[in-house]
C-alpha cells in the first residue's frame, strides 16, 4: 500500500477491501451523494466510485437527490467532467448494493429510502445508531471531508488518479475546510498536498470564481437587508430560495462579520425551511446544536463547526414562516446562552 497512509488508513481499506470482494462481482453498485450535493459529496462519490470500478472490477453508477445548485458545484461538475445521474431517474431495486458519501442512512440529508439499507457507508459526520446496522462503515469524525477519506482508498487501491479527479479532491477538502481557516486533520492536509501536484490550477480558478447568475445578487441582498443579532451572535432569514445551497453559502459568508463567532440563515425551498449555522469556536459541537434547535419535526446533522437542517414550512404563508424564524433565532440564542429577548435588527430595507 501506499506509503504515505497512516496504518489506520490501510487498516481501514484493508477491511473495505475485505468486505467488497466478498460481494458478488456481477451485481451492480450505486454511490450516492446526500441530497443536493456539495463539492465534499461530490469528489467522494466520484473517487469511491473509481475505487469500485478500476479497483473492484464493479458496475458502478454515481447518482444524487436534488439539485446541484451553487454556482461552484456546478462548475466543478462541468469543468472536471463528473459522471453523475439523478437519482429519481433511477430504479433502486436495479441495484443490489447502494454506498452513501457524506451521509448516513434515516437521516434528513439521505436519499435512501428508510426500509433500504446500504451495504456502505463512508461519511466523517458523527455516527448515527442506524448507521451501526449496516454492513460496512467506515466514520472518521476527526476528518475535516469525506473525500479525503476516499481518496486515501484510491491510494491504497493502487488506481491512479487523473489530474481531474486529483482536482475534485483538492478543491473539496479546500472548500470543506475553507482553505483550511476551519478545523482540518494531518490526512485532510497530507491528501490535499499529495492530490495538489497533480490538480490543474487553471480549473481550479474557474471553480473557485464562477460567473454567477443575477439571483445570486439579490439573495444577497435580501440577507444583508434582513439582519438581526444579539452579541457574537449574527442572523439572517431569506424567503422562498431557488436552491437550499444558497442558506449555507450566506451563513458562512456572515461568519467573516467582524465580531462574530456564531451565525445562522434560513431560506425557505419545496415546503421546507432550511437553516444553517456556522461557528468559529473550535470546540463547539454545531451538529448537536442544530438537532436541538431542529427538534422532532425537523431533521439536522454537522460536524464540529458548521451544520444544517430542516423543519416543515409552518402553514399560513409568509407571516407564518417569518414568525417560525424568529422562533428559530430565539432557540439558538437559548442554547448558545444569550438574552433573547436581547435580538436585534442589525440592518433593514
Amino acid at each position: 500500500m501506499n506509503g504515505m497512509l497512516s496504518d489506520l488508513a490501510q487498516n481501514h481499506f484493508a477491511a473495505f477491501r475485505e468486505h467488497i470482494e466478498n460481494t458478488d462481482p456481477r451485481s451492480r453498485w450505486l454511490v450516492l451523494t446526500h441530497n443536493n450535493p456539495d463539492p465534499d459529496a461530490l469528489a467522494a462519490a466520484a473517487i469511491l466510485t473509481k475505487v469500485l470500478r478500476s479497483g473492484f472490477r464493479r458496475r458502478v453508477t454515481a447518482a444524487y437527490r436534488g439539485i446541484i445548485g451553487r454556482a461552484e458545484n456546478q462548475e466543478m461538475v462541468r469543468s472536471l467532467d463528473l459522471d453523475f445521474s439523478r437519482a429519481r431517474r433511477l430504479k433502486l431495486a436495479s441495484y443490489p448494493y447502494v454506498a452513501l458519501v457524506d451521509c448516513q442512512p434515516a437521516t434528513g440529508n439521505s436519499p435512501l429510502p428508510a426500509e433500504r439499507m446500504p451495504e456502505v457507508v463512508i461519511d466523517h459526520h458523527p455516527a448515527r445508531p442506524s448507521t451501526a446496522a449496516t454492513p460496512f462503515h467506515d466514520i472518521r469524525t476527526d476528518y475535516a471531508a469525506a473525500a479525503t477519506i476516499a481518496a486515501e482508498y484510491l491510494l491504497a487501491s493502487g488506481v491512479p488518479a487523473t489530474r481531474r479527479e486529483a482536482t475534485a479532491i483538492v478543491y473539496a477538502i479546500r472548500s470543506e475546510t475553507l482553505d483550511f481557516c476551519r478545523g482540518s486533520s494531518a490526512a485532510d492536509r497530507a491528501i490535499h498536498d499529495h492530490f495538489n501536484a497533480q490538480a490543474l490550477p487553471r480549473l481550479l480558478g474557474r471553480i473557485q470564481n464562477p460567473r454567477l447568475p443575477l439571483d445570486y445578487f439579490q439573495t444577497l441582498r435580501e440577507a444583508l437587508d434582513n439582519l438581526y443579532g444579539v452579541d457574537s451572535l449574527i442572523l439572517s432569514r431569506l424567503g422562498p430560495v431557488a436552491q437550499p445551497d444558497i442558506v449555507p453559502e450566506i451563513a458562512d459568508l456572515l461568519l467573516r462579520l467582524e465580531g462574530c463567532t456564531w451565525s445562522m440563515c434560513s431560506g425557505l425551498h419545496e415546503g421546507r425551511l432550511y437553516c444553517s449555522i456556522r461557528t468559529t469556536n473550535s470546540r463547539a459541537n454545531a451538529s448537536r446544536i442544530m438537532r436541538r434547535l431542529v427538534g422532532r419535526d425537523g431533521r439536522g446533522g454537522g460536524h464540529g463547526m458548521i451544520a444544517g437542517g430542516w423543519i416543515p414550512e409552518a402553514k399560513g404563508g409568509e407571516d407564518a414562516v417569518r414568525r417560525q424564524q424568529d422562533r428559530l433565532a430565539v432557540r439558538l440564542a437559548g442554547l448558545l446562552r444569550k438574552d433573547p429577548s436581547r435580538i436585534v435588527q442589525i440592518s433593514g430595507p
